[in-house]
Protein backbone atom coordinates (compact mmCIF):
# COMPACT_ATOMS: atom_id res chain seq x y z
CA UNK A 1 0.00 0.00 0.00
CA UNK A 2 1.44 3.34 -1.01
CA UNK A 3 1.48 6.43 1.15
CA UNK A 4 -0.96 8.21 -1.17
CA UNK A 5 -3.57 5.43 -0.88
CA UNK A 6 -3.01 5.28 2.89
CA UNK A 7 -3.75 9.03 3.18
CA UNK A 8 -6.88 8.62 1.06
CA UNK A 9 -8.11 5.80 3.30
CA UNK A 10 -7.45 7.80 6.48
CA UNK A 11 -9.20 10.83 4.97
CA UNK A 12 -12.25 8.67 4.23
CA UNK A 13 -12.36 7.51 7.83
CA UNK A 14 -12.22 11.10 9.09
CA UNK A 15 -15.07 12.16 6.77
CA UNK A 16 -17.21 9.16 7.81
CA UNK A 17 -16.63 9.86 11.50
CA UNK A 18 -17.51 13.52 10.99
CA UNK A 19 -20.77 12.62 9.26
CA UNK A 20 -21.76 10.17 12.00
CA UNK A 21 -21.01 12.79 14.67
CA UNK A 22 -23.08 15.45 12.86
CA UNK A 23 -26.07 13.11 12.59
CA UNK A 24 -25.72 12.16 16.24
CA UNK A 25 -25.54 15.72 17.57
CA UNK A 26 -27.81 17.54 15.12
CA UNK A 27 -30.31 14.81 14.16
CA UNK A 28 -33.77 14.27 15.64
CA UNK A 29 -33.86 14.04 19.43
CA UNK A 30 -36.45 11.26 19.75
CA UNK A 31 -37.04 8.09 17.89
CA UNK A 32 -39.77 8.15 15.35
CA UNK A 33 -42.55 5.62 15.40
CA UNK A 34 -45.64 6.31 17.47
CA UNK A 35 -46.61 9.88 18.06
CA UNK A 36 -49.22 9.13 20.72
CA UNK A 37 -48.52 8.73 24.41
CA UNK A 38 -50.33 5.86 26.16
CA UNK A 39 -51.47 5.94 29.76
CA UNK A 40 -50.56 3.11 32.13
CA UNK A 41 -53.98 1.49 31.78
CA UNK A 42 -53.86 1.73 27.99
CA UNK A 43 -50.38 0.14 27.97
CA UNK A 44 -51.61 -2.71 30.22
CA UNK A 45 -54.63 -3.31 27.99
CA UNK A 46 -52.46 -3.26 24.87
CA UNK A 47 -49.99 -5.75 26.36
CA UNK A 48 -52.78 -7.97 27.72
CA UNK A 49 -54.40 -8.10 24.28
CA UNK A 50 -51.04 -9.30 22.91
CA UNK A 51 -50.99 -12.16 25.45
CA UNK A 52 -48.66 -10.72 28.08
CA UNK A 53 -49.41 -11.01 31.81
CA UNK A 54 -48.97 -7.80 33.77
CA UNK A 55 -48.32 -7.84 37.52
CA UNK A 56 -47.70 -5.06 39.96
CA UNK A 57 -44.56 -5.20 42.09
CA UNK A 58 -46.63 -6.40 45.09
CA UNK A 59 -48.31 -9.17 43.06
CA UNK A 60 -44.92 -10.30 41.76
CA UNK A 61 -43.40 -10.46 45.25
CA UNK A 62 -46.45 -12.41 46.52
CA UNK A 63 -46.03 -14.96 43.73
CA UNK A 64 -42.34 -15.41 44.50
CA UNK A 65 -43.06 -15.82 48.23
CA UNK A 66 -45.76 -18.41 47.49
CA UNK A 67 -43.44 -20.37 45.20
CA UNK A 68 -40.69 -20.30 47.83
CA UNK A 69 -43.06 -21.57 50.54
CA UNK A 70 -44.19 -24.44 48.29
CA UNK A 71 -40.54 -25.31 47.66
CA UNK A 72 -39.74 -25.16 51.37
CA UNK A 73 -42.69 -27.44 52.21
CA UNK A 74 -41.59 -29.96 49.59
CA UNK A 75 -38.05 -30.00 50.97
CA UNK A 76 -39.34 -30.40 54.53
CA UNK A 77 -41.49 -33.36 53.48
CA UNK A 78 -38.56 -34.88 51.63
CA UNK A 79 -36.35 -34.62 54.71
CA UNK A 80 -39.10 -36.03 56.93
CA UNK A 81 -39.36 -39.07 54.67
CA UNK A 82 -35.62 -39.72 54.77
CA UNK A 83 -34.74 -42.69 56.87
CA UNK A 84 -31.86 -42.30 59.27
CA UNK A 85 -28.84 -43.75 57.56
CA UNK A 86 -26.85 -46.18 59.60
CA UNK A 87 -23.29 -46.90 58.66
CA UNK A 88 -23.00 -50.43 57.37
CA UNK A 89 -20.01 -52.28 58.75
CA UNK A 90 -18.67 -55.16 56.70
CA UNK A 91 -16.93 -57.90 58.64
CA UNK A 92 -14.94 -60.70 57.07
CA UNK A 93 -12.77 -63.61 58.04
CA UNK A 94 -9.54 -63.30 56.10
CA UNK A 95 -7.29 -66.29 55.58
CA UNK A 96 -3.73 -65.44 54.63
CA UNK A 97 -1.77 -68.32 53.20
CA UNK A 98 1.98 -68.65 52.89
CA UNK A 99 3.24 -66.84 49.76
CA UNK A 100 0.47 -64.23 49.74
CA UNK A 101 1.42 -60.62 49.12
CA UNK A 102 0.05 -57.36 50.42
CA UNK A 103 -1.63 -56.83 47.05
CA UNK A 104 -3.45 -60.18 47.41
CA UNK A 105 -4.58 -59.24 50.92
CA UNK A 106 -5.71 -55.81 49.67
CA UNK A 107 -7.72 -57.34 46.82
CA UNK A 108 -9.44 -59.76 49.22
CA UNK A 109 -10.25 -56.95 51.64
CA UNK A 110 -11.59 -54.81 48.81
CA UNK A 111 -13.76 -57.69 47.57
CA UNK A 112 -15.15 -58.03 51.11
CA UNK A 113 -15.83 -54.24 51.16
CA UNK A 114 -13.60 -53.74 54.19
CA UNK A 115 -11.37 -51.25 52.33
CA UNK A 116 -12.09 -49.09 49.31
CA UNK A 117 -8.91 -49.49 47.27
CA UNK A 118 -6.49 -52.41 47.25
CA UNK A 119 -3.67 -50.37 45.74
CA UNK A 120 -3.91 -47.71 48.45
CA UNK A 121 -3.82 -50.48 51.07
CA UNK A 122 -0.72 -51.98 49.45
CA UNK A 123 0.92 -48.53 49.31
CA UNK A 124 0.18 -48.00 53.02
CA UNK A 125 1.82 -51.35 53.82
CA UNK A 126 4.87 -50.34 51.75
CA UNK A 127 5.10 -46.98 53.56
CA UNK A 128 5.10 -48.68 56.93
CA UNK A 129 7.82 -51.05 55.71
CA UNK A 130 5.80 -54.15 56.59
CA UNK A 131 5.50 -55.67 53.10
CA UNK A 132 7.75 -58.58 54.08
CA UNK A 133 6.09 -59.04 57.50
CA UNK A 134 2.89 -60.76 56.32
CA UNK A 135 1.85 -63.42 58.84
CA UNK A 136 -0.06 -66.45 57.50
CA UNK A 137 -3.21 -67.20 59.48
CA UNK A 138 -6.89 -66.41 59.86
CA UNK A 139 -7.98 -62.93 60.92
CA UNK A 140 -11.33 -61.22 61.58
CA UNK A 141 -11.40 -57.63 60.29
CA UNK A 142 -14.19 -55.16 59.60
CA UNK A 143 -14.71 -51.89 57.74
CA UNK A 144 -14.90 -49.89 60.97
CA UNK A 145 -11.18 -50.50 61.53
CA UNK A 146 -8.61 -48.05 60.22
CA UNK A 147 -6.08 -49.13 57.64
CA UNK A 148 -3.33 -48.88 60.25
CA UNK A 149 -5.28 -51.17 62.62
CA UNK A 150 -5.79 -53.78 59.87
CA UNK A 151 -2.10 -53.64 58.97
CA UNK A 152 -1.08 -54.08 62.62
CA UNK A 153 -3.31 -57.16 62.89
CA UNK A 154 -2.17 -58.93 59.73
CA UNK A 155 1.47 -57.82 59.44
CA UNK A 156 4.39 -58.15 61.92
Amino acid sequence: MTSKSMRSFAGGLVVAAGLCGAVYFFGQGEATGTSEKLSDDEMKESLASEGYVIHSEKEWEDQIAEAQSVKDKAEAEKEAVKEPTEKIIYRTVLTVSKGSTSIDVGKNLQRAKVIKNANEFSDAVEKKGKANGLRPGTYVVDSAMTTEKIISIIFK
